[in-house]
């Protein structure tokens, strides 16, 4: 079984529809790539990726918030799963403090 789902770009409002498994979750779409996560294209298997890299109006067609058929802006986002590993769930996008730092200032 698979269900509908809409994700708005974040660069112009354009929607795109993408069918896929209902027990997927969702965490975040962002403009930019987490770093390490692989991403599939929204008509491959996304059962392995940690989520899916959308060019707005170049995957297929995209609508307005009411359903009316615009064009897109044909730049990248990204949908990001919740992912885990061992089973601990990760953050998208580590945070910078703490950990060794290697940029040597203060």
């Amino acid at each position: 079984m698979t269900v509908t789902v809409r994700y708005t770009c974040p660069h112009c409002g354009a929607v795109v529809s993408v069918e896929r498994q209902p027990d997927l979750a969702d965490r975040s779409v962002t403009t930019i790539p987490q770093p390490g996560w692989e991403y599939a294209g929204p008509d491959e298997d996304v059962e392995d990726a940690d989520g899916i890299e959308f060019l707005c109006g170049e995957d297929g067609p995209v609508t307005d918030l009411e359903g009316e058929p615009v064009e897109g802006c044909g730049r990248p986002f990204y949908l990001n799963f919740v992912r885990y590993e061992q089973g601990v769930e990760l953050e998208p996008d580590p945070p910078t403090y703490g950990g060794p730092r290697f940029d040597f200032k203060g």
